[in-house]
């Protein structure tokens, strides 16, 4: 079964006109982006802690490199992105490693959540961004409920989420050195891929004008 994001009907026209994730200490992810697929007994039960452990992980990704990760915490504990944070991130991280690869005129893809669109990040944003970025409120539109179309949302997350655990982090320190390391293996060829991957999804996504992609599957290899 895929579970994929409910699309109404005006979603269809901004998906034609077309960051952070949670990495739980137990091996949690979210329902909404992922494909599960079992050879196992279905009916076989997985117990895991109501209030996992969590890092809350901000990258962004392009064809020329990822930047990040970035850690939203302080004092080494996890913290809510808000509107402060996020514009911090940027200003003190983000910013400075994008003009290290040294890329031209960027465009700026980000989602709608309330800390990337609040006045105070428009601001920042718009002011590094000028006519190039694509959010809500953007100069570009981003298109609500879009997973399918985001390099972080159909590739990154899962990806890292598929190897992360494979030791069995026993501490939030253990599973932030498997993201750093992870990403950091992460091949020039490989994202040219998921870039390319990309590009045919916006095609496909108008040719089904703006409904959901069908029979589309992500390769790495």
């Amino acid at each position: 079964m895929a579970i994929v994001q409910e699309l109404t009907e005006r979603d269809f026209n901004s998906r034609m006109n077309a960051d952070e994730a949670h990495f739980h200490l137990c091996g949690s992810v979210n329902k909404q982006n992922m494909r599960y697929w079992a050879d196992t007994n279905p009916r076989q039960l997985h117990q895991r802690p109501l209030h996992s452990p969590k890092v809350t992980v901000w990258c962004a990704i392009s064809s020329a490199g990822i930047i990040g990760p970035w850690f939203f915490e302080e004092n080494e504990v996890t913290v809510t992105v808000n509107s402060d944070r996020y514009v911090n991130m940027l200003q003190n991280f983000f910013f400075p490693r994008l003009e290290e690869l040294d890329l031209g005129d960027t465009w700026f893809q980000q989602d709608g959540a309330t800390a990337h669109t609040s006045r105070a990040s428009m601001a920042v944003l718009r002011e590094h961004f000028p006519e190039r970025l694509i959010s809500i409120r953007g100069d570009l539109e981003w298109p609500a409920r879009s997973p399918d179309l985001s390099p972080c949302d159909f590739f990154l997350w899962g990806f890292l989420k598929s190897l992360v655990y494979v030791n069995r982090p026993r501490t939030l320190q253990d599973l932030k050195t498997n993201i750093k390391e992870e990403i950091a293996n992460i091949t020039p060829a490989m994202l040219t891929r998921v870039m390319t991957n990309a590009r045919y999804r916006f095609t496909q996504c108008m040719e089904n004008e703006g409904r959901h992609l069908t029979d589309l599957i992500f390769k790495t290899m």
